[in-house]
């Protein structure tokens, strides 16, 4: 699935993505660190897998990785 980096907090290396639905969902270090990406623009379209359904309160990004620069390992 894709979705649209809402933010991102460079010191902090966690933010949000917007799912093409509207929801916010929220990311923590642990992603980010596991993607080897080093930093996000808002705005930037990324790939994501989450751990349920998107759509349901409590569900959380596993993995988030831009196609062709790596696939990142997911969070369990």
């Amino acid at each position: 699935m894709q979705a649209s980096v809402h933010t991102y907090d460079l010191e902090g290396r966690d933010g949000t993505v917007l799912l093409d639905t509207g929801r916010v969902l929220p990311f923590p270090a642990a992603v980010m660190d596991a993607s080897g990406l080093r930093h996000l623009r808002v705005g930037q379209r990324v790939s994501i897998e989450v751990d349920g359904d998107p759509e349901d309160l409590g569900t959380s990004l596993t993995r988030l990785w831009i196609v062709g620069i790596g696939a990142g390992e997911t969070i369990t």
